[in-house]
This record gives structure tokens, sequence and C-alpha cells, in this order.
């Protein structure tokens, strides 16, 4: 029975979690068993009919998970298991060659270099998909001027149009921190027990790139019995780098949905959908925080992911359980919430009329930045110009009353902001055009890295 919510479907995509599934694995380390016996046939280290012999026989469809399974129930090792399995099917000279002078690792961590590149070929696009709607966002919203927060506090004034470029930048950083990993950790090894290729002697660093290069992964210039680990750790980070980045968005979104701002509404199925089982009136982010929960879990792989680095000599298999746990999970739950939060942005609704009554909320304290920009141009000083409003602003929230009317009742400063002197308007339009401009910068970087 299940018991992981990704085994039960409830996390997860498809497209990605079919890449760690165990009849997958098995049929990637049939595969690499066959490659190097057909690599050492044409550097003339086996019979070429016995390469043929096991190149025709290390498929799932004779050596099945099931008896590899039941070999290693007696063996208690997975890969002597899958050569014996091969090996019984084997009709010539392939039962002898089978897995000559290799180890364990040699099979398993290519195959994992091949489960990595596949994961990779996957996630990328996904977060391309997620690039390509932040930037119809952005487009969409460069003039929606709005309030800016710092400190959960009104800050000064933004436009939407910003917010996404942000996040699109952010991503776009994130995806070249896969590429890089991606190239450095879609490796394999096919160097035996220590590294030192010792069984198959000055041949086997050629047989090693004939295998690596057919299967289209990277090649290692010094391996021990296992590949390094610096590179999944690296893996596991950029993961945890992009699922936190991921989470802030959630995050952003799940507070602007908050009754008291009420300016984005993730997707909810009107007809359908239902927000409490107590209060039938709720429509709550359930997706964002999903996502942030599930984050939480990616950045947890880290620890373990760095502590593997670290084995005894040449190799011990400290890693390997942990491992078991960690590559999949990270790829699956990093895959499965960048599809998440592309859904939320796509259906995501912003309520331009709260973005307007927020603007407005503070009753002008949003423009203290621009009142002692103001005055400091016109030949006040600045830091009393700052003290002047500090103070103002202070009593404006007291009194109820906007900023500009205090402020323009102030003697030192009814000369300086006359009406008419302080072109609120222009201000705005001023942050529309320096937003439209960031935006269309982001583009651009984007679409050096990814052409439309």
């Amino acid at each position: 029975m299940p018991v992981s919510p990704i085994d039960y479907g409830r996390y997860g995509h498809p497209e990605m979690t079919s890449i760690f599934e165990e009849e997958y694995r098995h049929a990637l380390w049939l595969r690499v068993e066959a490659s190097v016996a057909k690599a050492q046939a044409e550097h003339g280290l086996i019979p070429k009919e016995a390469a043929k012999d096991i190149e025709k026989t290390a498929h799932p469809d004779k050596v099945t998970l099931a008896r590899t399974m039941e070999i290693e129930g007696k063996t208690r090792h997975d890969v002597v298991a899958l050569f014996e399995a091969i090996a019984e099917q084997c009709e010539g000279a392939g039962a002898r060659w089978v897995h000559f002078g290799l180890t364990s690792n040699d099979i398993k961590d290519t195959a994992l270099g091949l489960q990595l590149k596949s994961a990779y070929e996957v996630l990328i696009p996904q977060l391309d998909a997620l690039c390509e709607t932040l930037i119809k966002r952005a487009k969409e919203t460069v003039g929606l001027v709005a309030v800016g927060r710092s400190h959960g506090q009104h800050a000064v004034p933004i436009t939407y149009g910003l917010r996404f470029a942000v996040w699109l930048d952010e991503m776009l950083r994130h995806r070249m921190r896969l590429q890089g990993a991606q190239k450095r950790s879609a490796v394999g090894k096919i160097s035996g027990a220590t590294g030192s290729h010792a069984a198959l002697g000055p041949d086997g660093i050629a047989v090693q790139r004939t295998v690596l290069t057919e299967l289209g992964l990277g090649v290692p210039i010094a391996s021990t019995q296992i590949v390094q680990r610096d590179r999944l750790a690296e893996t596991i980070m950029a993961l945890a780098n992009l699922a936190s980045s991921i989470d802030k968005v959630a995050t952003d979104l799940r507070n602007l949905q908050r009754t008291e701002i009420n300016e984005t509404f993730e997707p909810f199925a009107k007809d359908q959908q239902v927000g409490s089982s107590a209060m039938p009136h709720k429509r709550n982010p359930v997706t964002c925080e999903k996502i942030s929960g599930l984050t939480r879990i990616v950045r947890s792989f880290v620890p373990p992911a760095l502590e593997n680095v670290v084995s005894w000599e040449e190799r011990d298999i400290s890693h390997s359980s942990a491992e078991r746990f960690l590559i999949p999970q990270a790829f699956i739950l990093t895959d499965y919430v960048v599809r998440e939060i592309n859904r939320v942005v796509v259906g995501l609704t912003i309520d331009e009329h709260a973005v307007k009554r927020n603007l407005d909320f503070s009753k002008e304290s949003i423009l203290s930045e621009l009142v002692v920009t103001h005055l400091t141009r016109a030949g006040f000083e600045r830091p009393k110009a700052h003290e002047k409003l500090r103070a103002h602003s202070q009593a404006a929230q007291q009194s109820n009353k906007g900023l500009l009317e205090v402020v323009r009742n102030d003697p030192d400063l009814k000369e300086l902001l006359r009406e008419g002197s302080l072109d609120v308007e222009k201000y705005y339009e001023d942050i529309r055009e320096v937003s439209k401009r960031i935006v269309e910068g982001a583009v651009s970087e984007y679409r050096k890295v990814v052409p439309q």
C-alpha cells in the first residue's frame, strides 16, 4: 500500500515521477550494461558475439524487474542480482562476460546520471513556461500603480509590472544555475572499483569515454568508485534555491489575498470549490499555502546532500540510502511547485479597485519621500526636510488628515509646497515609465537566453 503522497498521486507530475520509478531505473541499469558490453567489444576487450548476446538480452521484457528483485532477495545485492538475471537469460557467450571489469556504481551512478539528465530536461521547460507567464503578466500590469510595502508597511508606490519583472529576473538566474548544475551532475563513470580502471587497464579510459559519449553524459576527468557527490549536492542546492523563490512568490500572493488587502486571488473554482468545512464564505489561498509547505521539504534536503559529499576514502555507501529519498523527491516536488505556481499566476485575479483603495488608504503618507525630494530640490536641507515629514506624517495619521494638507499648513513649507508645485500625477507617471523600462530590460535579458 502506498505511503508517500507522491506514490498515491497527491503531488508530482507523471512526466517527472516516471523518471524515478523502479521500472525505469531497472531499464536504465540494463541499458548501461548493454552499452558497456558494446564498447568493450569495440575496444577488443570481450568477444563481439558476447556483446551482441548481452545487448540482445539486457531489455526489461527479457530481464524483468520482478526476477531481478527475486534474485536480490537471496543475494542481498541489487547489482549482483541484475547481472545474474541477465546471465541466466543469455543464450551464448554473454553469460560469461556480463559485467566484465565493472563495479556496482559503474552501473548505478551512470544510470543516475541518465535520470538526472532526463529530470532536468523536464524541469527547465516548466521553468520556461513560468517565465513566459511572468512576462505576459508583467506587460499587462506595467501601468498598474500599487502600494509598495516594506516590513509589511506601506512604503512608496510601485507597479504590479515591476513585481512580476522582479520574479522573472529571479527565475532567469535559477534557469542559469540549473543549466550549470545539469552539466556538472549529468555524468557517469565506468572506472572500476576504486576509479583506477584496474580491471581493464589502459583501455579503461577509452571504454568509459565511449560509453558515456554514446549515452549523452558528461565524462569525469577523475572519479573514485563513485561519482563525487559535490555534483549532486550542487543539484539539490539549485533545486532548493529555486523552490525558495517559488515560495517567495507564493508567500507574496498569500499576503496580498488577505481580506484587509484583498488585491490578488489565486484561481478558485466558484461552482464547486469549497474553502472551509465550517465557514462557507471562505476563499483560502490553499494552492500557495501548499506550495509554501512543499518547498520546506525541498529545502530540508540540502543538509543530507552536503553530508553525502563526505565518504571514506574511495567509497562507502552512507550516501546511498539518503539519495533514494532526496534525489527523486527534490526533483518531483520542485517540478510540481513550479507547475503549480505557474497555474496560479496564469489564473491570478487582480482587483484593481482594491489596489486603488489601498493606494489611497494611507492618506498620502506614501508621498512622504516625494515631498522630501521636492523640498530638497527647492533649497531645503534634506535632514531638516526629513525631520519635518517624520513629524507631519505622525500628525496626519493621528488627526486622520491627508499628509499634503498637514505639510502645506506648515509656515516654513507653505511657499515651497504651494498648490500646483507638487506634481503627484507626474510622480505616478514616472513610476510607470521606470517600471516599463525595468520590465523591458527583464524580458530582454530572458530573451538572450531563451529566444521567442
